[in-house]
């Protein structure tokens, strides 16, 4: 069996998959350094998690209670949200893919360390297990320099300046299903569009990212739940002079997007269900930036032949996706669909691949 893990900052989350890639049962440590809750399966009970080793080790003991004992876990696959410029497709974890997702801490400061030390708790829990892991940027890794370039003065660029894109590994999952859930091919220009508290878009020409919404980090691009979305680099520099770094930090990440908008909340369905003007104009927001771009992405692939929508609010949302498809009318009739996002089993098919490439 292959476990899949997934830590966040104050969270780990895993699911547990057959050779078959079926799912066997899923799991979390939630509130880590607090109040931690475990839950897997139907179980669902408070649990002592200072850190994420002692999470990750909690999660193992509940796993192994359900029936499911660490004994027979084949391998592990691991999310991890950076890979820099290097890691630029699943690996196996050698000492120096770790030392390698390390150095990409200072780009992804609240994910990497994260990562690290659920890869190093269970190295430390068996050292002969297989691990490997899917970056969230690699996806991106084929977009064009032109696309991936700020104009910037190169020795700034060659300091990792530049945009990377994020949301991969649910794109190569989208990529992997579309085609099974349909029965076609995949098509040929394809706006991939991952609609949830994180937002972003993708141009998929011939199953490769050619262009993205997010760039050096998930901050840019569309409006999303809490984070601001694309702004002014100046209007930006003058917040940091009047509330100072660490704070403006925390307002466009945590405190802006719909949440900022509506005044009160991030969900969607909370705010398509509420007729509170500031409600509305967040929702009539998050459409029109989506709408304006996904022009963009269109251009980038010369045309668009399909879209495809994933993520909480683009599998859930109907009125969200009629509106954005009423957005791009002028494309002509285009065909969308939508794939639900299975991330974990996408890692866990990298996962397996990489055992049988040995």
């Amino acid at each position: 069996m292959i476990l899949v893990v997934n830590a966040g900052s104050s969270s780990v989350k895993v699911e547990l998959f057959s050779t078959d890639l079926t799912s066997v049962i899923a799991g979390s440590v939630t509130e880590i350094g607090g109040a931690g809750e475990l839950r897997l399966g139907t179980v669902r009970r408070a649990v002592s998690a200072p850190d994420h080793d002692a999470a990750l080790m909690a999660l193992l003991d509940a796993l192994a209670q359900a029936g499911h004992p660490f004994e027979r876990i084949t391998a592990a696959g691991h999310r991890v949200v950076h890979g820099g410029t290097d890691l630029t497709r699943p690996v196996r974890l050698t000492p120096a893919a770790i030392g390698a997702i390390r150095d990409c801490i200072p780009l992804a400061p609240l994910h990497n360390p994260h990562h690290l030390a659920g890869i190093l708790a269970l190295a430390q829990r068996a050292p002969d297990l297989p691990q490997c892991a899917s970056f969230d940027t690699a996806f991106h890794a084929t977009n064009p320099a032109v696309a991936t370039t700020y104009a910037l003065p190169p020795d700034l660029t060659a300091q990792g300046y530049r945009r990377y894109g994020f949301h991969g590994i649910s794109y190569a999952s989208l990529v992997a299903a579309l085609p099974q859930r349909t029965g076609q091919p995949l098509p040929q220009r394809l706006l991939a569009c991952h609609l949830g508290n994180g937002v972003s878009l993708c141009a998929i020409r011939d199953g490769r990212s050619v262009a993205t919404t997010m760039g050096y980090s998930p901050l840019e691009g569309l409006t999303m739940g809490t984070r601001s979305g694309s702004i002014d680099a100046n209007a930006v520099l003058a917040m940091a002079a009047a509330f100072g770094i660490d704070e403006t930090g925390v307002l466009l990440n945590n405190r802006s997007g719909l949440l900022g908008l509506s005044g009160g909340t991030s969900d969607m369905r909370a705010l398509l269900a509420s007729d509170a003007p500031a409600a509305r104009f967040a929702v009539d927001h998050f459409v029109y930036w989506a709408c304006r771009h996904a022009g963009s992405m269109i251009a980038a692939m010369g045309g668009v032949d399909a879209v495809a929508f994933t993520g909480g609010i683009g599998e859930h949302a109907a009125a969200i996706r009629d509106r954005i498809m009423d957005g791009l009318a002028w494309a002509g009739p285009v065909p969308h669909h939508i794939v639900p996002a299975d991330e974990e089993r996408q890692i866990a098919a990298d996962t397996q691949r990489l055992l049988e490439e040995g």
